[in-house]
């Protein structure tokens, strides 16, 4: 690797990608903590997100695991990505969307910059979870002379991970992690545990690994101490990057 990643954590599932001269944002969520109703459901948001749009700056793109949920992309979240010239997405979210989102299905392939950015499967909840959840996305990056980045989404499943390092060899793993629940398949985890990321990480054999997605919601049922514990039980303790909201680092 030649270069490294810089990454600063907003909270939540957002976060400041910076690589090969490209900016990226994942998820953008802006909203104050409260309530956040989706369907029949209110999900409750615990912590303000560091990050304001101003504070953001321009970026090339914003990589969008999924538009369904306010957990993913709130209300300020919608309004910001009017302001960017490419929100990479679900096919589906894309035709929700419009404007310049941009769908991509599993292993289609855009570029950014200096970065071929890959979309790769994921499964928001356990299996047969997408009828309910949606359509969700993972991305790869990656580019001559940069590390390969693997940015999960809201990916609940070890298999699809095992899928993905057959295809790509992976430097660096940003992976939603804190085990989300609600009340949809009896609680059923419906993003990483942190002994399901502690596990991916040893699949793709990632050098580093940078959580996001496991503080600032009431739903997170897994936090900075679980995501410690199952990554030294496994072995893999000095892979760990953990920031706090407002935390940038070059890994």
């Amino acid at each position: 690797m030649t270069e490294n990643l810089a990454i600063t954590l907003s909270g939540g599932p957002t976060a400041l990608l910076e690589l090969g001269g490209v900016r990226l944002l994942t998820d953008p969520t802006f909203d104050a903590p409260g309530d956040h109703p989706v369907g029949n459901r209110v999900l409750v948001k615990t912590e303000d997100s560091v990050l304001t749009e101003d504070a953001v700056g321009v970026v090339d793109a914003v990589l969008l695991s999924h538009d369904q949920h306010p957990d993913n992309l709130d209300d300020r979240g919608r309004a910001y990505l009017g302001t960017v010239p490419l929100t990479l997405v679900t096919p589906s979210g894309a035709e929700r969307l419009g404007g310049t989102a941009r769908g991509l299905e599993p292993w289609e392939e855009a570029q950014v910059g200096r970065l071929t950015v890959t979309a790769v499967p994921a499964l928001h909840g356990p299996e047969g979870a997408e009828a309910t959840t949606g359509e969700v996305t993972g991305f790869v990056l990656g580019g001559d002379g940069l590390p390969t980045v693997y940015v999960s989404g809201d990916n609940a499943s070890v298999e699809l991970v095992r899928k993905i390092a057959s295809r790509f060899r992976v430097d660096i793993a940003v992976l939603f992690a804190g085990a989300a629940r609600t009340a949809f398949f009896d609680g059923a985890p419906l993003t990483l545990t942190s002994a399901n990321a502690a596990e991916a990480a040893k699949v793709l054999g990632a050098a580093k690994v940078v959580p996001l997605h496991f503080r600032g919601w009431q739903h997170f049922s897994e936090g900075p101490d679980a995501l410690r514990k199952e990554f030294e039980a496994a072995g893999l303790a000095d892979r760990l990057v953990l920031l706090e909201p407002g935390e940038r680092a070059e890994v």
